[in-house]
């Protein structure tokens, strides 16, 4: 059987080690800031604390990309010359046009190359819920799966993760208007925190307004205790922009609450990041299958 190279890009926010851990590479989208245009690495966390500083301090929103075609196709062919399958599980369609970017590039190198297998996958995610769907596509893979079935696998399962989200402001969100139906939503109360889900097609979509950033990481604990399926089965994903003591504090109440068998948290990324902004803080699970499409 063909060995299968697992790729997924700067929006889903996993870490140095798990990426390691399940193989898993990631193609880079890019920021803008001042003119200036740089990959959006996970792995500088120092940088993404920096872009969460500068954005405290002026206030100004930071531009992204998507993944660049040029990075798609060098990528592409060093791993299809290492004779790998590739496997893409790219942001959500909404959020991102990454994923059709790849399968055009798929398609131009399976015409030149008649033996190549490539396969992009809509998440219908971002962040770690993204991010959960490679790990899972990796588990498949190192359990021996075809990549044909790990895609139906994924098809199945990316409408089981569950994301709860909130934020610290909502300037960022304004700005990047990119939460569904979001000014009539917020209004222009002082100190509301929304929570925003990732809706069937993968819109992120708010749901419910929250008075207080303590209540709304309670109700964080809340929404996704009435989500889950089997917490003891699984590790709950914690995703944070620049606010470890909140994500400590969901860790420890989710574990104890939930009854989730272990936490993974790490930062939320640059692309991300930037539309959501500082002190934004999600919560992603394997629960109830996602019906809701706005």
């Amino acid at each position: 059987m063909q060995k299968i190279k697992i790729f997924t890009d700067s929006c889903a926010d996993l870490g140095d080690d798990i990426r390691k851990k399940f193989d898993i590479d990631y193609f880079k989208m890019c920021t803008i800031d001042e003119g200036k245009e740089a990959p959006a690495d996970l792995g500088d966390e120092a940088a993404i604390r920096a872009i969460y500083n500068k954005i405290r301090q002026t206030g100004k929103r930071i531009l992204t990309t998507q993944v660049p075609a040029a990075e798609f196709e060098a990528r592409m062919r060093e791993t299809l010359a290492q004779g790998y399958a590739i496997l893409y599980v790219g942001c959500a369609l909404p959020l991102s046009s990454s994923v059709n970017t790849g399968a055009m590039i798929a398609d131009k190198l399976k015409a030149e190359y008649p033996d190549a297998v490539i396969r992009c996958v809509d998440a219908t995610n971002c962040s770690l819920g993204e991010g959960m769907l490679a790990v899972y596509a990796a588990t498949l893979r190192d359990q021996g799966y075809a990549i044909d079935d790990i895609v139906s696998s994924l098809e199945e399962q990316k409408h089981r993760i569950n994301q709860f989200v909130t934020v610290g402001s909502l300037d960022m969100l304004k700005k990047a208007g990119r939460v569904k139906g979001s000014a009539a939503f917020f209004g222009n109360l002082l100190g509301v925190k929304p929570i925003i889900i990732s809706d069937y097609n993968g819109q992120n979509v708010p749901i419910v307004k929250v008075k207080g950033r303590r209540a709304s990481l309670d109700k964080l604990v809340e929404l996704t205790k009435q989500a889950v399926i089997d917490p003891a089965e699984q590790t709950v994903y914690i995703a944070h922009a620049d606010c470890a003591q909140d994500a400590e504090y969901l860790r420890e109440e989710l574990i104890a609450k939930v009854g989730f068998k272990d936490a993974y948290t790490y930062y939320i990324g640059p692309i991300v990041g930037v539309c959501i902004g500082p002190d934004a803080i999600g919560v992603w699970c394997v629960g109830k299958k996602v019906e809701t499409a706005v």
